[in-house]
């Protein structure tokens, strides 16, 4: 559904990166910032840093916490999910350019990217499924059990290539939202039997988590729901080590709907054209317990709902209301990266966008955070009023005035994210010592002072005033001071 609209944003805004000094944030495979965490300095992601923590020279999420809520890598420290959606990659693009892509996506912070396997229009490839050069997946065009080598030869150099700048793979098996009808002329055997190759042939490479579908809107059909399912099986069968999840369908809808996935995935994705924080906390309430992630939202350059235009403030709403609402992390996408190829040179020339770049800001300062133990303030005991509606109905984003809010166990920290101007009441016994309260420009990303309270009783924080874009989105950072 996201193919509907591709509109192009004529402007870029430049932001000045200032600071000088160094220093490491909280997390496995966290972000550097250029610049302090003061106020007047500007808090940007620089190259995303190596996995020192372990043997491996990057981070890969390799399982689940204990407590369900959010990815570990393999050293068992907190892996947030920052990702790109480059879907028809494999087909597309050369490997020199491949490789191009994933440095590029590293040093802005990324460590992650969705690639399917098969491509076809549906995901801007051709309807053969070949690649730019002409290289079929099958011997036999669309018969899943006779791969063809040279294909997965192309496939295994591009997640290498990733695996080298420390991008994790969601490998996507067979796009539902292009293959569907191949999958259900395959059959169940044929189907779980291509899981078995795929599960096989990539169970030893590090960086990468299996995402099945796509715009997999029939996954409630008696036929297509048990047939994806079977691929998924089959790769579990020879795939003992990589995580897996599902996206099911548009508009909204998140991989737990379906209960019949939940002996195979171990993270939750939401799908949400609407408010995000709606579905992610959906995702984060289902049970069985699992991580949840905004797998897919309105891309950079799209109006897919024809309700949000595409400007940076639709995805600074969707990333800050995420990641204040509990998630393991997010997928960005843009209309110049998911259909791959179809112009290099223009893509290329659209990969430091605004976008980008806020979003760097947004995960430059939650790894800055004790991110992976924030808990969402679900019953309103932090921001006590002034939070506006809950809502998660068709309508603008730029609509909602909902305040998304976090508060770690420890009570050292506590976010919220106000998407417009606003005055808001919080409890400031909610942190455990003196407070220091700050404001987070989230198109800038520089602090603003407003100086220490006593962790007692509520105060008021009102919002400062707009940006130079004409939006009003701010962020309310509360920590201890001992």
């Amino acid at each position: 559904m996201r193919r509907l609209y591709a509109l192009v944003i004529g402007s870029v805004l430049l932001v000045a990166i200032l600071g000088a000094r160094a220093f490491a944030g909280a997390g496995t495979g966290a972000l550097g910032f250029a610049g302090s965490a003061s106020a007047g300095t500007t808090l940007t992601a620089v190259q995303g840093a190596a996995c020192s923590r372990a043997a491996a020279p990057f981070c890969w999420p390799a399982s689940v916490s204990s407590n369900g809520r959010f990815l570990v890598d393999q050293s068992g420290h907190p892996y947030m999910i920052v990702g790109d959606s480059p879907q028809s990659l494999a087909v597309n693009l050369t490997t020199a350019q491949a490789n191009a892509y994933f440095a590029n996506r590293h040093a802005n912070g990324f460590n992650a990217a969705w690639v399917q396997v098969l491509c076809n229009t549906y995901t801007g490839g051709r309807s053969d499924g070949k690649t730019y050069d002409g290289i079929a997946p099958f011997l036999t065009p669309g018969d899943f059990s006779t791969p063809n080598p040279a294909y997965f030869r192309r496939l295994d150099a591009m997640i290498k290539l990733a695996a080298a700048h420390g991008i994790t793979v969601f490998l996507d098996p067979v796009d539902t939202g292009g293959w569907m009808g191949q999958i259900e002329d395959n059959g169940p055997s044929k189907d779980y039997k291509f899981g078995v190759y795929l599960g096989q042939r990539y169970k030893n490479y590090p960086n990468i988590v299996w995402i099945n579908g796509n715009d997999f809107t029939s996954w409630n059909n008696y036929v297509d729901g048990p047939d994806v399912l079977d691929i998924a099986k089959g790769i579990a069968s020879a795939d003992h080590r990589h995580l897996q999840t599902v996206e099911l369908g548009y508009f909204v809808s998140s991989s737990l709907d379906d209960k019949a996935w939940s002996h195979i995935i171990k993270l939750n994705l939401a799908y949400m054209y609407w408010p995000t924080y709606a579905e992610v906390l959906h995702a984060y309430n289902q049970t069985p317990r699992m991580p949840a992630f905004l797998g897919e939202a309105n891309y950079e350059f799209e109006n897919n709902t024809g309700l949000d235009p595409p400007n940076p403030i639709t995805l600074r709403l969707q990333e800050w209301w995420t990641m204040t609402s509990g998630a393991t992390g997010q997928m960005y996408g843009s209309d110049y990266t998911w259909n791959d190829g179809t112009n290099w040179a223009d893509e290329s020339h659209h990969l430091n966008t605004v976008g980008v770049r806020q979003l760097r800001y947004m995960t430059a300062l939650f790894h800055y955070l004790p991110w992976a133990t924030l808990v969402p303030d679900q019953s309103h005991h932090f921001v006590t009023a002034g939070y506006g509606t809950f809502s998660a109905a068709k309508g603008p984003l730029a609509a909602n005035n909902y305040v998304t809010a976090e508060v770690n166990p420890g009570h050292t920290t506590g976010i919220a994210y106000l998407p417009q101007h606003a005055t808001i009441t919080v409890n400031m016994a909610a942190i455990r010592s003196a407070v220091r309260a700050r404001w987070f420009n989230p198109t800038t990303g520089t602090f603003r002072n407003i100086g220490t309270f006593a962790n007692s009783g509520s105060r008021r924080f009102t919002s400062p005033g707009g940006h130079s874009d004409g939006t009003d989105d701010w962020v309310l950072l509360l920590q201890a001071t001992s």
